[in-house]
C-alpha cells in the first residue's frame, strides 16, 4: 500500500504534512507509511434529528480507525431535514442539496488529495444517497454509518390520528408537539419506512454498511459499536484495495432493487438508485424495478404499508433477516464492506420473527408493492406505491382538477373547493418545473380527507405517503409532457392491475392544446435553484445534473 499523501511531490508532501500536523494530526502518523489517512465525511448538525447523533458516532468511528492502524481526519457537510422543509418554499432545496453534498465531498476529498479511504456519515432522505453517490464517484475504499431509527412509544396509526385531529381543528399545536414526541422520542431517524430508513436499508443491501447497520436503533451502545467496527473495516478495505466499484456492482444494485421490493420501501429510491448507479457507470431503470417488483413479494408491512415501525422490523431480525428470507432471489457472491460476501454474512442461524417478516410463499406476501404506470398521461412512466394503496382504490375514474403548484392545491383545499372523486393534478413540481421536485407529503395527508380522490403529479412524495398517490410523472409539465395539457373536467383513469394511467383526450386534441401551451415558470429565489433548473435531467434517470 502506498498512501495518497506519499505520492505527492517531495516538497509539497512536506508542506502538506506540516499543515496537517498544525491541526493536530500526529507527526508519527504522517511519517508512518503503513498508516492510511481516513477521511470522515460527517453530515452532523443540530437541526436534523437523524443527524444529531452523528457527532458522538464520529468519535466511535475514529476509535475504530485508530485501533485498526489508521489516522482519522473529519470534515463536515450539510444536511436538510425534510420534516422541517415540508409544505413551504424550503422543500425546493431538498433534492438539489443531494448534489451539493456529493459535490462537496468530491471537492474536499479530491481537492486535498491525501486520503486513502472514507467513512461517510449520514442518516436521512437525500443525504444517504448523496454520500453513496460520492462514494461511487470518488471510488476510494469506503463505508457508510447512520444514526439508526429512533424508538417509538406509540403506533404509527396513533401519530397519524393525532395529525388528522389537528387538521380537523380538534388538537392544538402543543398537543401535536407533545404527542409526536411519543413517536419521535429523541434524536435518530424517523421510525417509519420513509426514504431515510429505506435508503439505509438499501445501503446495507448494497454491501456498503456492516451487517445489521441499517436498523440498529439510536442511541444504543450497539449503534456505537457498529460505528467503531465500520471505522476499522475501512482501514481493512484500504489495505485490501477493495473500492466501492468492487462492492456496488450491477449484481449488488439488483440485490438492492430486490430488497426494495421485499420491504415496500420509498418511491424516492427510484430517484436515488439510478443516480448512485450512474456515478459508477451503471444503470438502474424503472423498467428493471417494475420487472422485479412484479415477481418479488412484499414480506413485511412496515408503515406506511402497515401499522408497524422500523423498530418492529429491527426486533424481528432487521435487514439480515429480510435478506435471509429472500436469499434465493439474491446474488450472494457480491462483496460487502466487511470483506465477506453477502452469502458468507448470511451463513448460520439468523433469528427471524415470522409475525413481522413473512416467508415469500406466505399468502399475505404479494408482489407489486411498487408499480410503474404507463399511458397517454405518462408516456415515460409514473410511480405508485401500491403496497400503501387500499384495495378499494386500485382503480379510479374521475374528472381532473388541475393545479400549477402545491400552493394552489392547498388554497383550493382550504376553501373546500375540491369535491370527492376528483383526480387532483398537481403539475410544474418536477425537477425543472419546481424547480427542485418538491415532496408533496402534506398534500397526500390532506387529500385523505377527500373521499375517492387521487393525486397525480410530476412532483414526488415522502416515503411515508399513502393512498392513491401517483407521482414522479415523466415527461414533466415543464418539459411539455401531457400532464401540462390536462384541463379541468378531463376524465382520468387509473388501473393498477393493468399498470395503466390515461385521460380521455385524443392525440388530435392534444396537438391543438399544445399549440396554445406556454410553460408555467414559478417565481423563486436563489442562484442554486436557477442553476439546478438549467442542468437537471428527468426523474426517471435519477434527476441528475448535466444529464
Amino acid at each position: 500500500m502506498t498512501r495518497a499523501i506519499d505520492k505527492l511531490e517531495p516538497f509539497q508532501r512536506a508542506i502538506t504534512k506540516a499543515h496537517l500536523a498544525s491541526t493536530g494530526v500526529a507527526i508519527d502518523s504522517l511519517e508512518n507509511p503503513d498508516k492510511p489517512l481516513i477521511a470522515i465525511a460527517n453530515s452532523w448538525n443540530e437541526m436534523c434529528p437523524g443527524h444529531e447523533p452523528l457527532r458522538q458516532l464520529a468519535s466511535e468511528v475514529k476509535k475504530g480507525i485508530l485501533e485498526a492502524g489508521g489516522e482519522p481526519i473529519e470534515f463536515n457537510t450539510i444536511a436538510i431535514c425534510d420534516g422541517i422543509a415540508q409544505g413551504h418554499a424550503g422543500m425546493h432545496y431538498s433534492l438539489p442539496h443531494r448534489e451539493i453534498i456529493a459535490d462537496s465531498c468530491e471537492a474536499q476529498i479530491l481537492g486535498l488529495n491525501v486520503f486513502d479511504g472514507v467513512v461517510y456519515m449520514a442518516s436521512c432522505d437525500k443525504i444517504v444517497p448523496a454520500m453513496l453517490m460520492a462514494a461511487g464517484r470518488i471510488n476510494l475504499p469506503a463505508a457508510l454509518v447512520s444514526a439508526g431509527p429512533c424508538w417509538d412509544e406509540i403506533k404509527p396509526s396513533d401519530s397519524k390520528a393525532l395529525r388528522a385531529s389537528f387538521l380537523r381543528g380538534e388538537a392544538t399545536e402543543l398537543d401535536v408537539i407533545e404527542g409526536t414526541l411519543k413517536y419521535y422520542t429523541g434524536p435518530g431517524i424517523c421510525p417509519f419506512l420513509g426514504t431515510a430508513n429505506t435508503m439505509c436499508c438499501l445501503a446495507e443491501g448494497l454491501g456498503m454498511m456492516v451487517p445489521g447497520g441499517a436498523l440498529q436503533p439510536a442511541p444504543t451502545a450497539m449503534r456505537r459499536f457498529l460505528a467503531r467496527r465500520t471505522g476499522a473495516a475501512v482501514v481493512d478495505l484500504v489495505r485490501k484495495g477493495i473500492k466501492p466499484s468492487d462492492i456496488m456492482t450491477e449484481a449488488a444494485f439488483q440485490n438492492a432493487v430486490t430488497l426494495l421490493a421485499s420491504i415496500g420501501g420509498s418511491l424516492n429510491a427510484l430517484l436515488h438508485l439510478p443516480a448512485i448507479a450512474a456515478e459508477l457507470g451503471l444503470e438502474v431503470t424503472w423498467a428493471q424495478v417494475a420487472e422485479t417488483t412484479s415477481r418479488v413479494p412484499l414480506v413485511t408491512n412496515i408503515t406506511p404499508n402497515g401499522d408497524r415501525s422500523c423498530i418492529n422490523l429491527y426486533k424481528a431480525g432487521g435487514i439480515p433477516a429480510v435478506l435471509k428470507t429472500i436469499e434465493k432471489d439474491l446474488d450472494l457472491s457480491v462483496m460487502t464492506i466487511n470483506g465477506k460476501t453477502m452469502g458468507e454474512n448470511l451463513e448460520g442461524d439468523i433469528e427471524i420473527d415470522r409475525s413481522i417478516i413473512r416467508t415469500q410463499d406466505d399468502p399475505e406476501s404479494v408482489a407489486n408493492g411498487i408499480q410503474v404506470l404507463y399511458g397517454n398521461l405518462a408516456p415515460e412512466g409514473t410511480l405508485v406505491k401500491t403496497s400503501a394503496v387500499p384495495d378499494d382504490q386500485h382503480t379510479f375514474d374521475g374528472p381532473a382538477m388541475c393545479f400549477n403548484s402545491e400552493e394552489e392545491c392547498f388554497a383550493a383545499y382550504n376553501a373546500h373547493k375540491i369535491p370527492a372523486g376528483t383526480a387532483v393534478i398537481i403539475r410544474y413540481e418536477g425537477p425543472k418545473g419546481g424547480p427542485g421536485m418538491k415532496e408533496l407529503h402534506r398534500v397526500t395527508e390532506i387529500m385523505k380527507g377527500i373521499p375517492g380522490s387521487a393525486v397525480i403529479t410530476d412532483g414526488r412524495f415522502s416515503g411515508a405517503s399513502g393512498g392513491l398517490s401517483v407521482g414522479y410523472l415523466c415527461p414533466e409539465a415543464a418539459e411539455g409532457g401531457p400532464i401540462a395539457l390536462v384541463q379541468d373536467g378531463d376524465m382520468v383513469h387509473i388501473n393498477l392491475a393493468d399498470n395503466a394511467i390515461s385521460f380521455d383526450v385524443s392525440d388530435e386534441e392534444l396537438e391543438e392544446r399544445r399549440k396554445n401551451w406556454t410553460p408555467v415558470v414559478h417565481d423563486f429565489k436563489g442562484k442554486v435553484l436557477a442553476r439546478y433548473l438549467k442542468e437537471v435531467g428527468p426523474a426517471k434517470d435519477g434527476a441528475l445534473l448535466g444529464a
